[in-house]
């Protein structure tokens, strides 16, 4: 039987592509697009380790400064610097919002005359401890007890919870950005503890209020140390030891070793009292690190991680407790080690 070739064949008919369709490709594109920018979106930017273009010595520069400047001189700071309104004051000093050369700066004048050593102690470690860990020397004037340093609008470490309910940033109120900030802030101790003085304690920190009042947020959420008038010198293997302050401290806040030993029936003798060493700021660290993560979604997965170093911060016995360079290390392998974990997650979701 011949068989007749068919012509004209057609192949299945074409459909018609659903809309449905066509509103899905769009969105698959951004969850891509989403996917490669996951380390830009989720990850905080990288803080640089060095200091890349620190002035030299007696030198500053700040803000959309291009150049370095020589710190200024009493007469520059009596005919160049406007004193505008006081915004902080403690015993040893008043701080004044000021302008200079239409820059915003922050203007310390000396409160009495009897803390005058106590200042210029301060002042003393402020010109030698310059770093990016320490807030920005602009100039001095011994004679008349003026300090000029730059200006950080957002205040003390204090005013955190305040400064993240604000709108611009409000975005920032992570366990990532406040995970960092505990990073800065024990990247300032671990400074300290090997500054290029030697060992030197942070004595103004005898509870939390107090503490925090002695570093200023950046207005990029980091931290820089303001107050220098009480960092005494520690050296163990030399038997050079500390005490903060002459009277007794009390509470659960300063470490076991600054309280004293001798029970409520020895009435307090400052010439009785031992001296320690750095290791009770390490005692410290995670009450100041509890404050700074808050309470907000994930901090309590990051106290988790945490719990190993923060429990052997709170040893009783001093030299069992780590270094801040421990500390540290800690801290960034939980950040690195909690962020991967949630970019990994967001991938599978998407």
């Amino acid at each position: 039987m011949e068989t007749r070739p068919q012509e004209g064949r057609k192949g299945p008919p074409r459909r018609a592509v659903p809309p449905v369709v066509g509103l899905l490709l769009p969105l698959a594109l951004t969850s891509a697009l989403l996917y490669l920018c996951l380390d830009w979106l989720f990850v905080l930017p990288p803080r640089s380790a060095g200091e890349p273009g620190r002035c030299p010595r007696g030198h500053f520069r700040m803000g959309p400064m291009s150049n370095c400047s020589p710190w200024l001189s009493c007469e520059q700071l009596r005919t160049e610097v406007r004193q505008m309104k006081r915004v902080g004051e403690g015993a040893v000093k008043k701080v004044f919002l000021s302008e200079w050369r239409e820059r915003k700066v922050a203007l310390s004048r000396l409160t009495r005359v009897e803390m005058r050593d106590d200042f210029l102690h301060g002042l003393r470690r402020l010109k030698s401890l310059q770093s990016k860990h320490v807030v920005t020397l602009l100039g001095y004037c011994e004679e008349d007890g003026a300090i000029l340093t730059e200006y950080h609008p957002l205040g003390s470490l204090g005013n955190l919870e305040a400064t993240l309910s604000l709108p611009r940033y409000q975005g920032a109120n992570t366990w990532q950005h406040r995970l960092q900030l505990a990073l800065d802030y024990v990247g300032v101790i671990n400074f300290l503890h090997n500054s290029p003085l030697g060992t030197l304690v942070m004595c103004d920190s005898s509870d939390l209020p107090k503490t925090l009042s002695q570093y200023l947020l950046t207005a990029d959420l980091g931290i820089v140390l303001s107050d220098l008038d009480a960092l005494p010198l520690v050296n163990r293997s030399s038997g050079a030891l500390a005490k903060c302050g002459h009277r007794e401290l009390r509470g659960d806040f300063v470490a076991p070793e600054q309280l004293w030993p001798y029970g409520e029936d020895v009435p307090f003798q400052d010439a009785l009292m031992p001296a320690y060493d750095e290791k009770s700021d390490i005692w410290k660290i995670p009450d100041v690190s509890s404050f700074l993560l808050g309470h907000v979604e994930g901090s309590d997965v990051v106290r988790l991680h945490l719990f190993d170093i923060h429990k052997a911060c709170k040893s009783r016995t001093p030299a069992e407790r780590p270094t801040t360079q421990d500390v540290l290390d800690t801290y960034q392998k939980v950040l690195n080690l909690l962020r991967d974990a949630a970019a990994s997650q967001t991938r599978e979701m998407l």
